[in-house]
Order: structure tokens, then sequence, then C-alpha cells
């Protein structure tokens, strides 16, 4: 079932099995709130407030939260699903995707500074003039980052994860 959410702002709200795909929530604003076991798939972002916003167990498919209106923008993200999403030219210093499956996702000129990627799916996701410095990838899984075209200074790796910033040059490492 599709619920109907009014154009207006929500303040310390906790948004639960809610099912708001596809639905048009731009100019709306979420201050405090938490969205749990929601499916906000290609739901229209164009202009919406997040402030202080946590996605819990959500199906994110295709959301484009580059439209979202990029004031005092706060947004983390607990195993939810966010594939074919785009956070491109987005300011995320140190959002936290904790248990995420990001295939496919564009972070294309994002500010990802001290940003988390605790044991996520980073397949196929873009990362071109990223700012990646003291971000976190030590669990982080199937990523491909290339250190010429993105800031990634004091960035955290595991030994494994390394083999994500060589891919471009087709090296083999056995060890």
């Amino acid at each position: 079932k599709k619920e109907e959410l009014f154009k207006g702002h929500y303040e310390n709200c906790n948004f639960v099995s809610c099912n708001f795909h596809n639905q048009d929530l731009s100019n709306s604003k979420f201050t405090a709130c938490v969205f749990e076991d929601c499916n906000l798939s290609t739901a229209n972002l164009k202009n919406t407030a997040l402030k202080t916003v946590v996605f819990k167990k959500c199906k994110l498919l295709g959301l484009n939260f580059s439209d979202c209106n990029p004031f005092l923008l706060s947004i983390g993200f607990e195993s939810c699903v966010l594939d074919l999403s785009s956070f491109y030219k987005l300011r995320l210093k140190a959002t936290v995707f904790e248990s995420c499956k990001l295939q496919e996702v564009d972070f294309g000129e994002a500010d990802l500074t001290s940003a988390i990627f605790d044991t996520c799916d980073l397949t196929r996701v873009i990362f071109k003039n990223t700012v990646l410095e003291k971000a976190d990838f030590r669990t982080a899984y199937n990523f491909s980052i290339d250190p010429e075209i993105n800031r990634i200074k004091k960035a955290k790796f595991s030994m494994i994860g390394l083999m994500g910033l060589l891919d471009k040059y087709g090296i083999e490492v056995n060890g």
C-alpha cells in the first residue's frame, strides 16, 4: 500500500514501514527524522530539505539526492539499498553509510571528507573528482577508486582494499 505524504515540515518524526515509492516529496522539510523499513525508491527530492535524517533498512533505489536542498544537508544510512542513486556534487562530510548496498551510485564531484563506508558494497560506484580525504573504506568492498582523479589523502583502506586503488593499472597482486 502506498502512503500519501503531504508537503510540509516534518520535525522529530519516525516513519516506519511506509511506502513512498515514486512519490513527489519535493519542497518538503525533514528535520531530525528517521525513516525505518521504508521504500522511497525513485521519489522526487527536488528542493527537499534533509536535516539530520537517518534512513534504516530502507529501499532507496534511483534517488537523486543531488536534487535536495543542500543547506544543512545531514543524512545517514544503516542497512539500506541505494543502488543507482546520485549524490553528485553534494557536500557529505562525515556521512555514515553502514552495511549498505551502493551499486552504481554516483559520488562524482561530491565532498565525502571523513565519510565512513562500513561494510558497504560499492560495485561500479562512480568516484570522479571526489573528495575522499580521511574517508574510511577499511571494511568496504568491490570499489574502484582512481587516486589520480580523486583526493584521497589520509583515507583509510584495508590491505585487501588496496586492490580497489590499483584496478585501472591491471596489476596482479598475489600474497
